[in-house]
């Protein structure tokens, strides 16, 4: 018989999940407390936005501070690249081959359009990866502006947003991935150089592989939601999870049915009104690895989380897992400022739980953090 939950089991259990549970107790010795293991439980993570992806970590790894993170990175604990929807993730290194294999292809056919929007033939774009391949050669690395330099040297125009598009084209087709900033500065290197031990993986292994790294990291969650999150089409979808076998399984959550990983069990009901505030980046996996958002947000709410339904997601305050706020950061010499919006009233225990809701971001940063409150949008 299928396990039923209720709608607080399951936000709590997918708080769980997500690693982002009042009541995660995880030790140094587990596989998922550093930045390697977060990233292959989740088996990527939103991180079109740098300072969100990093900030993404820092909200489950509470030991490291960015500094911390920044050196993992540099240690190829992870990469960034488009492994899917046309989008930067951070991906465990040695995978990044077969995840843009097996998920980034759609995207790839995608770009054929926007290429003759931008004015880009097939032809040029193949030479500019051509031309990035060799000037990265030999263990070479070079910013975001040298790689648009090198292209324009080559004869290959980068005005408007071509630039950006060569780059993600060379990305997409496992040439070079993102590697992290030098002196703020965004870099690039050949992926192959970047990460020697890659891995390959038969489909129906990849398809299975990536099954249960997005179940286990969001379930209870649902078919379309992992279809909107790896862009896969709903046939592979289906057959990703069959693959995983009894890794996974089905419950009923208000009656709907979602999977779950076979290993995961209810947790308690969420804590109600003393539960501690999270304080979580605009492109979070939270809110951006499902389609259907309604456990965590209410849809009259969209308008204020993602303005305009332009993709562009702002940070939020969470709280028992539903979100009940926005904030946004200046970051000054010594010190950075938020600013907090509620969606609704705040009490004053409320308001002193978003205070203290930054204090793990004051750490993450070393530098003091202000909280401000406003009850504009």
């Amino acid at each position: 018989m299928r396990a039923e939950l209720t709608g607080t089991q399951a936000l709590a259990q997918r708080l769980e999940s997500l690693l982002l549970s009042p009541q995660d107790t995880r030790s140094v010795d587990d596989p998922r407390s550093d930045v390697a293991g977060v990233v292959e439980w989740f088996g990527a993570m939103q991180s079109q936005d740098l300072a969100s992806g990093l900030w993404s970590l820092g909200a489950r790894l509470p030991r490291l501070t960015r500094v911390d993170i920044e050196a993992a990175l540099e240690r190829r604990e992870a990469l960034r690249t488009w492994p899917m929807r046309g989008t930067v993730h951070l991906v465990p290194a040695r995978d990044a081959h077969w995840m843009l294999d097996l998920m980034g292809r759609r995207a790839l056919v995608g770009a054929a359009k926007r290429r003759e929007y931008l004015g880009l033939s097939d032809a040029t774009a193949d030479h500019a990866v051509e031309v990035l391949g060799a000037a990265l050669a030999g263990g070479g690395r070079m910013t975001r502006a040298g790689c648009l330099a090198t292209l324009q040297e080559a004869g290959i125009s980068c005005a408007g947003q071509r630039g950006y598009h060569l780059l993600r084209y060379a990305s997409q087709r496992g040439v070079t991935c993102i590697a992290p900033d030098v002196a703020g500065e965004q870099t690039f290197v050949l992926l192959d150089d970047w990460v020697p031990d890659r891995v390959r993986l038969p489909r129906d292994e990849a398809l299975a592989t990536i099954a249960v790294r997005y179940v286990r990291s969001h379930g209870p969650t649902t078919r379309q939601d992992m279809a909107g999150w790896t862009g896969l089409q709903a046939a592979d979808v289906k057959r990703g999870i069959a693959a995983a076998g009894d890794e996974l399984e089905t419950v009923l959550a208000e009656g709907r049915e979602m999977i779950v990983a076979a290993a995961a069990t209810a947790p308690p009901e969420v804590r109600r009104a003393d539960d501690a505030v999270l304080a979580l980046p605009g492109f979070d996996e939270y809110l951006l690895g499902f389609k259907d958002r309604s456990l965590m947000l209410d849809p009259v709410d969209l308008p204020a989380v993602i303005p305009g339904r332009n993709g562009v997601f702002q940070a939020t305050l969470v709280r028992a897992g539903r979100v009940i706020g926005t904030w946004k950061r200046a970051t000054g010499r010594g010190r950075t400022v938020v600013t907090a919006v509620p969606l609704r009233s705040w009490s004053s225990a409320v308001r002193l739980r978003v205070e203290q809701a930054f204090e793990p971001y004051a750490r993450y940063l070393g530098q003091p953090v202000e909280v401000r409150f406003t009850d504009q949008a």
